[in-house]
This record gives structure tokens, C-alpha cells and sequence, in this order.
């Protein structure tokens, strides 16, 4: 299995988090399964990843500056999803198998971890992008998460952040200008579909794997520019986002209906189709189109790993569901129960999704102009 060294780390850190004489503490969370049944390979090796990276950098804990801890909670259950009330703090050692059987009274709430810690790195099972994302805002602190990640997304980590940084900065500044983005999607390499998001009203976010910044949070590896497409909050001034949407999953391509920036209705008669339907029938919270993602590491020859903490930040990439972290509108409350809330990534590239291709996506802008940014599944910005 590939490792970070001690000085990888330290170096990662650095770079990632520019650490300042301030900062007391940085803190490792991550998910235990619910018992043994639930737990899988993947996850064992995670878990196992961040007690060595945590052990590692306790090694050159004089030069980073900071104590180091590691904290073990019991999992959401959903990517996205609230965090428990509280974690557990482990003094290294073997990792438990489970959370069954740590000591109720000996659990710290993370109110106190977020207080204390003023960078917080969590590799999960689980996302906890959202909860983080929303939890940096209100404390101050700086975080990297990572669900998902796997031994085969550490070259990743060795890339030149910087100049990702600059151009997903670049792709901010676009998104943050543009007040349409029109994409057209062919499947089969003749069936076309349409899709129209409006980016009125909203600011786009810039994750380039850096958090020098307080208050911010964000996935790691990274490298994407992403906006929240306008919801239709205000009186008086729906959304426009409209259109239809085809998304392969395994063998099935299924074709959602866009209206009002929420899938409302799907079409195909296959299996998924029928599941994803009945879906957004039971939870509209679920249709909500959340995110115009794009990610810039397939320029820097980063190829997918089947996980979509990395893959989504290959090339184009749109989500359904929970929005408010990302200063949309859409949050858990408007869910049926905290177990049903989602935020789920939808990857346009050729290896997740052979069959839909991205033909086109133009950005248009609120002088009237507009721009090809991808053409035949390249950028064409010419940058």
C-alpha cells in the first residue's frame, strides 16, 4: 500500500492549511461502521490511513507546531448527513472494529472539537463535506475532507496545488459572471438532451485544494470550481434552470425531467428508472439540482479511481439534493428524516459514464455574450 511519509505530510499541511503561530491543534475525524457486517475493506483501510498519518505526524509535531488528535465517531449513514452529537478521542493503537464499544460518558462533544481545533482533516466513509462546510463557517476553523479516499488517490496529493489553484480560480471568475449554462448531452451518440441551469444570483466557489482561509472547508484532492444554479427563492423571479437530464447508471441510462431547477419526473421503464422515480416522488428534496461542478485534474493527467472524491474533480459534474452548503437554498429540513438527506455528484466523464457524452456546455453571460467552456468533452477556454 502507498504511503505519505512523515515529511509528505508535514509538507501537505503546509501547503494546504499555510498553519500560523496560532493554531493550537490540528484534528483527524473519522467514521466507525455500525458492526462488522457493515464495514468493508475500503473503509478498514481508510481508518487505518489516517491513525498512520496522524501517528506520522506526531513524529514532526515540533516543526508542525500543533498537538495532534485522533477522533472516531460513529457513522451518518448517508453521505452529507448531520454529524452525531460527539466523537471519541483515541490515544492510538489498534483501531476498534466498531463504535459499539466505546464509553458513552467519555465522548467529547464536537462543539468542544470544533472549538479547539483549528484544522480538521476527515478521510470517512461517509461525506462530511456539508455538516464540515457548515461548522468552518461558525467556528473558524480550516478542513479538508476526504470521503472515500483510497491509497490510489495519494499521487493526487502530490500534485502542484498551486497552479490547480489558479485554474479553478479562473473558472470561478466565469461561473461568477455567467447568468446561464447551457449543456447538451448525447447518448448513444444520437439521442440529444438539453439542459438549462440558471446562475443568476448565486457566487460561485473555488476548491483548489487550498484553505489558508478561516472558516473554509473542502474536498481533498481537489480541483473544481462549483455554483449552486439559482433556486427560485426570491418573489417574484422563478428559475429558469429547465430541460432533461441523462445520467447512466451501470447499463441504464436514465433520463430525469428538469423543470424549475428539480427533477420532477423520469422517463424509461427500467429498473433504476422505476427506482429513481419512485424516489423523487417520495423525497422532492431529492431532484433538487444542487451543484454545476467542474473539475480541472484530467488536465493534469489524473485518471478516475471509481470514487467520486477524486473523479468528480476530472471534468464535469452535476448533484442532486442538499444545497445550503453551498450557499443554496435546499437544506436537511426540507427532507423526510435526517437519514434521508443527500448530496450525490453525477460524473460526466467518458470512464464513469460511457454512454453520455458532453457534447457542448456554453456560459452565457449578463451582457449578452457568451463563451464555449467545453466542447467534445474538453475544456475550450483556450486559458
Amino acid at each position: 500500500m502507498e504511503r505519505l511519509t512523515a515529511e509528505e505530510l508535514l509538507a501537505l499541511v503546509q501547503r494546504v492549511f499555510a498553519p500560523r503561530k496560532s493554531d493550537r491543534a490540528l484534528a483527524f475525524l473519522v467514521d466507525l461502521p455500525d458492526g462488522a457486517d457493515d464495514d468493508n475493506p475500503a473503509w478498514k483501510t481508510r481508518r487505518e490511513l489516517a491513525l498512520d498519518w496522524a501517528g506520522a505526524l506526531v513524529t514532526v509535531k515540533d516543526r508542525l507546531r500543533m498537538s495532534v488528535h485522533l477522533y472516531l465517531y460513529r457513522n451518518v449513514g448517508r453521505n452529507n448527513a448531520d454529524l452525531p452529537a460527539g466523537a471519541w478521542a483515541h490515544r492510538f493503537g489498534p483501531l476498534p472494529d466498531t463504535h459499539s464499544g466505546l464509553e458513552p460518558d467519555r465522548q467529547e462533544s464536537f462543539e468542544s472539537i470544533f472549538a479547539t481545533h483549528d484544522i480538521i482533516i476527515a478521510p470517512t466513509q461517509f461525506s462530511a463535506t456539508a455538516p464540515l462546510k457548515n461548522a468552518a463557517r461558525a467556528h473558524g476553523f480550516r478542513a479538508a475532507t476526504m470521503p472515500g479516499f483510497s491509497p490510489e488517490m495519494i499521487p493526487a496529493l502530490r500534485l502542484d496545488y498551486v497552479e490547480i489553484n489558479r485554474k479553478v480560480a479562473k473558472l470561478k471568475a466565469l461561473l461568477d459572471r455567467a447568468a446561464t449554462a447551457r449543456i447538451k448531452l448525447v447518448v448513444d451518440s444520437k439521442d440529444e438532451h438539453r439542459l438549462v441551469l440558471d446562475l443568476r444570483h448565486r457566487t460561485a466557489h473555488a476548491s483548489g485544494g487550498l484553505f489558508p482561509e478561516s472558516g473554509t472547508a473542502g474536498n481533498l484532492p481537489s480541483g473544481e470550481a462549483y455554483i449552486v444554479p439559482y433556486e427560485g427563492e426570491l418573489q417574484g423571479d422563478p428559475t429558469r434552470s429547465c430541460g432533461s437530464l441523462p445520467v447512466q447508471f451501470g447499463d441504464e441510462v436514465v433520463v430525469y425531467r428538469i423543470e424549475s431547477n428539480r427533477a420532477i419526473a423520469v422517463e424509461g421503464k427500467g429498473e433504476v428508472s422505476r427506482r429513481e422515480a419512485a424516489l423523487l416522488a417520495a423525497e422532492p428534496a431529492y431532484g433538487n439540482i444542487a451543484e454545476l461542478g467542474l473539475g480541472v485534474l484530467s488536465e493534469f493527467g489524473v485518471k478516475p479511481c471509481g470514487d467520486l472524491l477524486l473523479d468528480e474533480k476530472l471534468g464535469l459534474h452535476l448533484a442532486f439534493g442538499r444545497s445550503e452548503h453551498f450557499g443554496g437554498q435546499v437544506g436537511p429540513g426540507q427532507f423526510s428524516s435526517p437519514e434521508a438527506v443527500v448530496h450525490i455528484d453525477r460524473v460526466f466523464i467518458k470512464e464513469t459514464q460511457p454512454r453520455v457524452h458532453v457534447a457542448r456546455l456554453v456560459l452565457e453571460f449578463e451582457d449578452g455574450s457568451a463563451m464555449d467552456l467545453m466542447v467534445d468533452g474538453r475544456y475550450a477556454w483556450g486559458e
